[in-house]
């Protein structure tokens, strides 16, 4: 093996010590980075930094990052999770379920307007965790539903992560967004599925509300009051994503209006505050701080990497691969699983996507679908014991009563429905391409 590619192995194994050993991910691809790219190279390789970071933080796509944030978080503080779940839970509080495929709805929702995982999971922990436990619904089951239900928001538009995806991949933003509409869809019912089908295998773990509690509540003005709380954020997120979509607004733009827009909805729902505006800002601020540091540290790890020749290393373990383009598509999406436990998806999509990326390039795969395909993937890894980040969010919120054996348990069978959703977007890649050679994109 040649010396610098020797070099590109090493430091992918100090990368993954360093993160092991507790340092922050972005001083951690940084170190690494500048400590292999300097022993290969010397400082001549880093002459190129400057320019490679003013292009990659100057991408006018980018914008739309701080934007949706603060949408979502706006969105978060007009406490719309709270008023969405009272009218569904109790709608569908009639069914064996019913409960359970509220919150599926509700993190539907939520995924299409905060698309923030940690704050939805923790705000549907908080909740309806307690009103679950309270009706009888089996623990393990309860925070399955609320972990996978939170964890939608990665792939339902507008998910920042297709964003990033759509700038390291060259496409469009509005192409990515309109391939994941139906994936994502499509595993919000195959939870639903799973939670209906318990209803009729095994009643006594998710009970019905009690007919006389449903009685007390005229249906009338359930309807009404899901009309008045549902249809502001439905019409916001409907007009953000139809703008992008349908080629009328550029990403920034809508996402500029989507802003706009959070406040008006939240003002409408009597919550606007000039507290909330500025824990919103700060909130934003934070977030986006965070990625663009990210982002940063992550250019000196790849030119690094790439100049030590760790394409031609990633290309050449593709070589060794039997199955061709399939199996190559599979251990990108098992390598990005694994990731998924120790790092978040933002890293995995700076560091791991643009390893792959020319390989499936020189191949002429469809990139749209394999975006999509990642999505689903990091959703999986989200949830997979014993390092799911949305166990974790769960955890710091749960009523004493639950255990982490319980969550652990509870989201097993949501991961196995993670995965078949997976295996059925990659035999059947129309799910992903459909939408956008439908609208012409």
């Amino acid at each position: 093996m040649p010396l610098n590619e020797l070099l590109a192995l090493l430091m992918l194994i100090a990368f993954f010590g360093l993160l092991l050993a507790g340092l922050p991910v972005a001083l951690t691809l940084a170190l690494s980075g500048f400590a292999f790219g300097f022993i290969g190279f010397g400082s001549a390789l880093f002459n190129l930094l400057p320019s490679r970071i003013f292009g990659s933080t100057a991408n006018y796509t980018l914008l739309a990052i701080p934007l949706f944030v603060f949408m979502g978080v706006m969105l978060e503080k007009s406490r719309l999770a709270e008023d969405l779940m009272e009218v569904v839970g109790h709608l569908a509080g009639g069914l064996r379920g019913g409960l359970g495929v509220g919150i599926i709805l509700v993190g539907v929702m939520m995924g299409a307007t905060t698309g923030i995982v940690g704050a939805t999971v923790v705000t549907l922990g908080l909740l309806t965790l307690p009103t679950l436990l309270r009706r009888g619904y089996d623990k393990g089951l309860a925070c399955g539903t609320i972990c996978a239900s939170g964890t939608l928001g990665q792939i339902i538009p507008p998910s920042l992560i297709l964003i990033l995806l759509a700038d390291i991949m060259n496409e469009s933003v509005g192409t990515l967004f309109a391939a994941a509409v139906i994936p994502g869809l499509l595993l919000a019912s195959l939870y639903v599925l799973y939670v209906l089908g318990l209803g009729l295998a095994r009643p006594g773990a998710v009970p019905a509300v009690p007919a006389e509690e449903r009685r007390a509540l005229a249906r009338g003005d359930l309807w009404a009051k899901l009309l008045r709380v549902a249809l502001p954020p439905v019409g916001l997120v409907v007009a953000v994503l139809g703008s992008i979509i349908a080629g009328i607004a550029a990403p920034t733009e809508a996402a500029s209006m989507g802003a706009l827009g959070a406040i008006a909805v939240t003002a409408l729902g009597r919550r606007f505050s000039w507290t909330v505006l500025k824990e919103t800002v700060q909130a934003t601020t934070k977030i986006t701080a965070m990625m663009m540091f990210i982002l940063i540290c992550a250019q000196v790890f790849s030119l690094a990497f790439r100049g030590l020749g760790g394409e031609r290393l990633v290309s050449d373990m593709f070589a060794f691969l039997p199955g061709g383009i399939d199996a190559s598509v599979w251990y990108m999406l098992a390598i990005i699983f694994l990731l998924g436990f120790f790092i978040e998806w933002i890293e995995i999509s700076y560091i791991a996507v643009p390893l792959f990326l020319p390989i499936f390039q020189a191949a002429n795969a469809d990139l749209v679908w394999i975006a999509t395909l990642i999505c689903v993937m990091l959703q999986t890894s989200f949830l997979t014991p014993p390092f799911g980040w949305a166990l974790f969010f769960l955890r710091g919120v749960a009523p004493p009563e639950i255990t982490t054996g319980d969550i652990y348990r509870g989201v097993v069978p949501f991961v196995a429905l993670q995965v078949l959703g997976v295996a059925i977007v990659f035999f059947l890649p129309g799910l992903a391409i459909w939408v956008p050679k439908a609208i012409g994109w």
